[in-house]
């Protein structure tokens, strides 16, 4: 793995005191022990093993199976730390709900798909300026006569993890002028402003492309809907690769047939998967790609990256990456 990788992956870290820690021992890899993710775990120095009373860690690699996971936890108390394999927890929400105990550790891999989310973000982002969506349909040579270029253009960033601050890298050579939109005020290094959620109002009349990276949690469902598609200029585009409910998808839906919005780029929806016949498919102003802005090609090395760091952490000195607050969500 690059040197670069590795800055990423290590951007969130936890320096948890002795005392918070959780005790060192055998780790389980399931539903199934994948070789790769094993080996992660015995390149940090850890012991691989069948779930048994010995089990202190665990690394559970099934994107669907969280009422598994929950029974595995219930029946295995002496688990103290679980590795999951998503940047985002929300589908792992009634497990963290109901296992959550003050000697049980969460930590996911946020942060750790950050490059090729952020890269696909930007690929989105060009294809909706250059108004790639219509041209890829077209069956004349001059039918669309339009398009826009991203240099100097201001850039809304909803989110402020790994994605966003991935984003703000590769677009900073387009001199485009970026705000972020967050839980906290603090600043984002690399954007021209920040600023909290509740004056996201605020900024959306001035962008010309809104890009939404956030977890999805209670307070951030639907965080987009008819209200905010009418404050955007009617230039405006949408990219989401965060996750589908933070988008109200019937106001998209209406937002670009009434032409409010320029156009939308999503590799996630709600529902998803989209189902077959939605009116999004046939939108010529919709470009989709089916939740694939990271491939298991992409992925597999990274996660077993973040797996290798936090069986060290786990292991040895108590520097976890990714750690999760089951009270936020994140």
């Amino acid at each position: 793995m690059t040197g670069q990788h590795r800055a990423v992956l290590a951007g969130d870290v936890t320096a948890l005191p002795p005392a918070e820690r959780p005790t060192p021992g055998p780790i389980a890899v399931l539903p199934t022990a994948s070789g790769v993710f094993a080996a992660a775990v015995r390149d940090a120095g850890g012991q691989v093993a069948e779930l048994s009373a010995e089990t202190r860690g665990l690394i559970w690699l099934s994107y669907s199976r969280a009422d598994d996971l929950g029974a595995t936890l219930a029946a295995n108390p002496q688990i103290e730390w679980v590795q999951l394999p998503w940047a985002g927890v929300d589908g792992f929400s009634g497990v963290l709900a109901a296992q959550a105990r003050p000697r049980l550790l969460w930590t996911s891999a946020k942060g750790a798909y950050a490059q090729p989310v952020a890269e696909h973000a930007l690929a989105l982002t060009l294809a909706l300026l250059r108004v790639l969506q219509k041209r890829a349909r077209a069956a004349n040579w001059n039918a669309v006569p339009e398009g826009s270029s991203l240099y100097g253009r201001n850039i809304v960033i909803i989110g402020a993890g790994g994605i966003a601050l991935e984003l703000i890298r590769l677009i900073a050579p387009f001199g485009a002028v970026v705000t972020v939109v967050r839980r906290i005020a603090a600043p984002v290094p690399g954007a021209a402003r920040t600023v909290q959620t509740d004056a996201l109002h605020d900024v959306l009349p001035d962008a010309d492309v809104v890009v939404v990276a956030a977890a999805l949690t209670a307070g951030t469902r639907q965080l987009l809907g008819a209200e905010e598609f009418a404050l955007m200029p009617v230039h405006a585009n949408l990219v989401n690769v965060g996750r589908g409910a933070l988008v109200d998808t019937d106001a998209l839906v209406a937002a670009l047939a009434a032409g409010e919005i320029a156009g939308a780029a999503l590799d996630v929806t709600d529902p998803e998967p989209l189902p077959d016949g939605h009116p999004l498919w046939s939108e010529p102003r919709c470009l989709i790609t089916p939740h694939m802005a990271d491939t298991p090609e992409m992925t597999a090395p990274l996660l077993a990256e973040r797996i290798r760091l936090n069986t060290r952490a786990f292991l040895d000195d108590g520097r976890f990456v990714g750690v999760v607050d089951p009270r936020s969500g994140y």
